[in-house]
């Protein structure tokens, strides 16, 4: 798994805790619904640090507690 993929499987990890749709996630974190919807199909694998704050902001979440995750545990290097 790479970081594109692991940060892909992590919000829809945290919508379906919440019982979240992507639109309600949108709204509540005021990303746009392309930006997600790109992210989650694997268009974008690079969210920005920005993004990903605006999305645990909407999440009422910590930056620290979106990436305390076994997904991101052993991630695949980046650079070969």
């Amino acid at each position: 798994m790479n970081i594109g993929e692991a940060v892909r499987e992590r919000i829809l990890e945290l919508c379906r805790e919440r019982d979240l749709s992507i639109n309600k996630l949108c709204s509540m974190s005021g990303v746009t619904q392309s930006t997600v919807n790109n992210i989650i199909s694997g268009r974008n694998r690079s969210a920005t640090v920005s993004t990903i704050q605006k999305l645990c902001d909407g999440l009422g979440i910590t930056i620290e507690e979106f990436f305390h995750s076994p997904l991101f545990r052993g991630l695949e290097q980046e650079l070969k």
